[in-house]
């Protein structure tokens, strides 16, 4: 199966930090509350930066690291695909605007998706199919949100989650190992949002753990491989007891699972490539090695993918 490689990656986080201490002059919490539930200790939220300035600053950057590679030639980018539930206007889209603002060629396809948490993941499979029918090489896939804006700071049960940030990834096609399924489940009580996110926490939880753990199992079967062959697992960061449940179901394979939700929170469509970001500039993930990325969104949506870096 034509398989996907990504390129280069980067990351943007809004300047303005909100600690766990200083959301305790906002709402009834303190830090130790919040940290044994969710394993957050920060989040990024923006003051002056949007959803699409942090989704031009992330694909820049990603830009900017491809261009380091000679074969790499951004008019060879073919599509710019943006997940996102936070998007600035409801048109134009946010991939126009980093479009134009990356000063791309106009012979291109530009769209966001709307999947929430697993919205990046969504997109790694929609840009794979495009790379195979398009006859440019690139494609550029970001997940950006802002959060906080959809956010009600009375509600101490969702507020301590969710912070702001976007990741992006420039993604090529390739003759690689590469497995993907996706799922939804039409879902509008556990986790929702008309003016502010509304959620039932234990419903999301109870979900989240066991449909994490089936995607992957069922990735790995469809590979005819098992977590022996696995370098790294980057699950969405929606909160670290759920990740932390999850990993426990793999004993001796524990320490492959990413975790840096206490940064971050949960930046939705953006926690993925956040944590691809840090990985690769870190050196933890090598070219070659094999990556499970799997994640759960509002809707309910989920999703699990296995690729080579």
């Amino acid at each position: 199966m034509k398989g996907i490689h990504i390129i280069a990656t980067g990351r943007a986080l809004p300047k303005n930090i909100l600690d766990n201490d200083a959301l305790s002059r906002m709402v009834e919490t303190n830090d130790e509350w919040i940290r044994t539930r969710t394993g957050i200790g920060q989040r990024h939220i923006c003051e002056e930066e949007t959803c699409v300035s942090l989704a031009v600053d992330a694909a820049k950057k990603a830009v900017e690291k491809a261009a380091m590679k000679q074969t790499f030639n951004k008019e060879e980018i073919g599509a710019v695909v943006v997940a996102t539930v936070t998007p600035d206007y409801v048109f134009p889209s946010v991939a126009c605007m980093i479009q134009k603002e990356l000063g791309l060629s106009e012979d291109i396809i530009a769209f966001d998706i709307s999947a929430a948490c697993s919205g990046f993941l969504y997109g790694l499979e929609i840009c794979r199919n495009l790379l195979i029918t398009q006859e440019k090489k690139y494609a550029l896939l970001i997940g950006s949100e802002q959060m906080s804006k959809l956010v009600d700071y009375s509600d101490r049960s969702s507020c301590i989650l969710f912070g702001d940030g976007a990741g992006a990834a420039l993604i090529e096609a390739r003759d690689s190992l590469y497995v993907q399924k996706n799922w939804s489940r039409g879902d509008t009580e556990a986790l929702f949002c008309k003016d502010h996110i509304q959620m039932n926490g234990n419903k999301v939880f109870r979900f989240a753990v066991s449909v994490l753990k089936d995607s992957m199992g069922k990735v790995l079967e469809k590979a005819n491989l098992t977590m022996e062959d696995i370098d790294c697992v980057v699950c969405h960061q929606a909160n670290a007891r759920i990740i932390e449940h999850v990993r426990q179901k793999y004993p001796g394979h524990q320490h492959k699972f990413y975790m840096n939700i206490e940064r971050y929170g949960n930046t939705s469509a953006a926690s993925v490539p956040i944590a691809l970001d840090e990985l690769l500039e870190a050196g933890i993930l090598k070219e070659g090695m094999k990556v499970i990325c799997t994640g759960f969104g509002a809707g309910f949506t989920w999703s699990c993918a296995l690729f080579e870096v």
